[in-house]
C-alpha cells in the first residue's frame, strides 16, 4: 500500500471534529429528496491521485450532497462539473465525468486534497476544524516530492496552503501573495509555483464572477509551468 492509500484510511476513520462528524452523518441518514436512492458515504472524504503528482490543487471542503454522498473528492455536484470539465480538457484527468466514483476516472499527474476533509454546515468550516485537518494537509506537503504547481481554489484554499507552507518551517516572501484569480507566485527556490483560482462553486459561476474560459486559463497556465 502507497503512502497516499494508508493516508486516506486515517483520514475516512477520523472522527476529531463533533459537528461535522454529526452532520455529515445526519445529511447521509436524511439525504436529499433526488438522491434518496444513494447509499450516502457520509465520511470524511479522501484526498485523490498518486504520490508522483506533479499538480497539487486545494479545494475547501465535500458538499454535503457532493462529495459527502458519493465518496469521492469534487464528485457528484456542479463544482466538480466544472473541475474535472477542465482538468480532462487540460490533460490532467482521463475524462470529463464526475457523477460517480466508480466512473473510471484517473487523475493524470495531479493531486487533489482539500482543506477540510469533512462536509461543513453551510459550507463553512470553523478555524478549529480547518486546523484538525492540517495535520494531513500538512504530511501531504511534506509527501508530495516531485510537485511543481500548486492551484489553490478559493482564498481559504490559498491562505491554508501559505500556513501550512509556515508550519512545516518554509520561510515565505515578504509582503506575503495576495489571492487573485489567475494569478502566479513564486514562492522560493524549490518550491512549486503557485496558482491562485476563485473556486468553482454556484456563487462564483451562477453569477459570472468565473467563467469556463476564466478557469480554462488556470489550468492552461498549469499546463505550460509543467511543459518547460
Amino acid at each position: 500500500m502507497n503512502w497516499p492509500d494508508q493516508l486516506n484510511a486515517r483520514i475516512v476513520r477520523c472522527r476529531l471534529c463533533p459537528r461535522l462528524t454529526v452532520y455529515r452523518e445526519r445529511v447521509g441518514h436524511e439525504k436529499k429528496r433526488e438522491f434518496r436512492d444513494w447509499d450516502y458515504w457520509a465520511k470524511p472524504v479522501p484526498s485523490l491521485g498518486g504520490p508522483d503528482a506533479d499538480l497539487l490543487i486545494i479545494g475547501l471542503a465535500p458538499a454535503a450532497h457532493g462529495g459527502n454522498r458519493t465518496g469521492r473528492v469534487f464528485t457528484g455536484d456542479s463544482s466538480g462539473r466544472w473541475l474535472f470539465r477542465a482538468l480532462h480538457k487540460a490533460g490532467f484527468a482521463s475524462q470529463a465525468t464526475w457523477q460517480r466514483r466508480d466512473d473510471g476516472l484517473k487523475l493524470l499527474d495531479c493531486y487533489i486534497t482539500a482543506v477540510v476533509h469533512c462536509a461543513p454546515p453551510d459550507n463553512k468550516p470553523s478555524t478549529k476544524e480547518i486546523v484538525n485537518c492540517s495535520r494531513y494537509f500538512d504530511e501531504e506537503l511534506q509527501r508530495l516530492k516531485r510537485l511543481r504547481v500548486v492551484i489553490a481554489l478559493g482564498k481559504i484554499a490559498f491562505d491554508n496552503y501559505l500556513r501550512g507552507l509556515r508550519r512545516l518551517g518554509i520561510p515565505l516572501p515578504k509582503p506575503l501573495p495576495r489571492f487573485a484569480h489567475n494569478a502566479e507566485y513564486q514562492l522560493g527556490k524549490g518550491l512549486p509555483d503557485l496558482i491562485a483560482s476563485y473556486h468553482p462553486s454556484r456563487q462564483n459561476t451562477n453569477t459570472g464572477k468565473l467563467t469556463e474560459p476564466m478557469f480554462d486559463a488556470v489550468f492552461s497556465r498549469a499546463r505550460k509551468i509543467l511543459a518547460d
